[in-house]
């Protein structure tokens, strides 16, 4: 069966289409395709980050990685990190999307208010923690000692397990929202009449909750899921500002581990082998969230 050949027409808006795509195609290689290609490349040689010259090495930087105990500690690190953050960020995400569902005074004032860490600068979100943090003049430190909980004032991001848990308290609070977000808009489209059967059968606040408003949010919770493991994983700024990965390397994660690598010990090789390392891991979550939406969109 042949074609009829295209029109003067259509070959303009063929041509008008390819130059409306030609931006996007330009960027979208420019910032990510040309970089995980380096970042591959890089990562069989031995590169000095100032100069970036070095020699092949194939792969030795991956054979060194896997037998260094930085790169365990770091994954263990960023595993306890993303997990930790992960799991308060639902509960308490979960939690006030069901308060903030309900009719109560000023819910429009605080729903807007609950924003506020998300929207927040991490810059400036990490310079109020430390503040409240500090051992010396911190406000955290006069509370616990005036309501009698510590004698002496605490250091929470200096020694362990206090910063690992400060650095995951911190992380929640700034991340929550973007669950309550996803929750809350959830919840809104959850029928009312499957409450009312609910009270009819005798179910009480808690089995409504397990039994109607937990599996209608199954679907977006897996999706939220995924999203902040992914994001979690590879959060960089936050640990940074707060404790630097230390003490030591107690809160070192993998995204300060590649930062390490490339300019603190200028191995950019390295690095490379670092961050492709981490992309794979990544690429799991990926897949499985990919997964996840199109079996959605095909159901």
């Amino acid at each position: 069966m042949s074609t009829a050949p295209k029109t003067l027409l259509e070959k303009r808006y063929a041509m008008l289409g390819v130059m409306l795509i030609a931006p996007t195609v330009i960027v979208f290689g420019s910032v990510i395709v040309y970089p995980l290609l380096s970042a591959i490349y890089l990562s069989f040689f031995n590169i000095f980050t100032p100069t970036l010259e070095g020699g092949f090495v194939g792969f030795a930087n991956y054979v060194e990685l896997l037998q260094t105990g930085a790169f365990w500690n770091a994954l263990g690190n960023t595993l306890i990190w993303t997990i930790g953050t992960l799991t308060l960020q639902i509960v308490f995400g979960v939690g006030m999307a069901l308060v903030l569902h309900q009719n109560i005074w000023f819910r429009s004032l605080a729903r807007s208010l609950i924003l506020f860490p998300y929207f927040i600068s991490t810059v400036v979100a990490v310079l109020v923690w430390k503040w409240l943090f500090n051992d010396l003049y911190g406000i955290m430190n006069h509370f616990l000692i005036t309501i009698g909980l510590i004698e002496f004032p605490m250091d929470y991001l200096g020694t362990m397990p206090n910063a690992m848990i400060s650095v995951i308290l911190v992380g929640a609070w700034k991340y929550f929202p973007f669950v309550v977000i996803a929750v809350l808009a959830r919840l809104q489209t959850i029928p009312d009449a499957l409450y009312e059967a609910a009270k009819i059968d005798g179910a009480g606040p808690i089995a409504r909750f397990f039994d109607v408003t937990l599996p209608q949010l199954r679907d977006v919770l897996v999706v939220i899921i995924l999203l902040r493991a992914i994001w979690d994983f590879k959060e960089f700024d936050l640990i940074f500002l707060l404790t630097g990965g230390g003490p030591l390397s107690d809160t070192q994660t993998l995204p300060l581990l590649v930062y390490q690598e490339a300019f603190a010990l200028n191995d950019m090789g390295m690095a490379s082998a670092f961050a492709v390392v981490m992309m794979l891991i990544m690429l799991v979550f990926m897949i499985v969230y990919i997964r996840r939406t199109r079996t959605e969109e095909d159901a």
